[in-house]
């Protein structure tokens, strides 16, 4: 990083920060979001994604510092999200994740429908995941 830092300050002459976070994805499906935050400390900024989605049966706050993989959420409708202070002060990075067939579309159908319905909002969606 602080070759890149450099060149890059050198380049633009003036001081830059880079911000590089290098994914390896051998994964069969699911997104992950990286999410670039300035402004709020990083302490904060958790506290308030856990108050905001406690008691959400589908989104799991991490532990701070701890980031989920595709592989964590695989076959399920669960989104987990993790926050991480970035090497730069004032910045924060959150990452996300969710299996796009069952979190998207058909997951999030049967969700609402059980919503709609008066169903608890986790029939038929909280069975053991499946693979792939």
């Amino acid at each position: 990083m602080a070759e890149l830092d450099q060149e890059f300050s050198k380049a633009a002459g003036r001081p830059v920060a880079v911000t590089f976070t290098p994914h390896l994805m051998p994964m069969n499906r699911g997104i992950l979001s990286t999410i670039y935050v300035r402004g709020a400390p990083t302490e904060e900024l958790h506290a308030i994604l856990a108050k905001c989605y406690d008691g959400e049966p589908f989104v799991h706050v991490l532990p701070l510092g701890v980031v989920p993989q595709t592989r964590h959420v695989r076959g399920s409708n669960m989104t987990m999200i993790g926050v991480a202070a970035d090497r730069v002060a004032g910045r924060s990075i959150l990452v996300s994740t969710l299996d796009n067939l069952v979190k998207g579309a058909s997951g999030q159908a049967v969700q609402n429908m059980n919503l709609m319905l008066g169903f608890p909002e986790t029939t038929g969606l909280a069975q053991v995941a499946l693979f792939p």
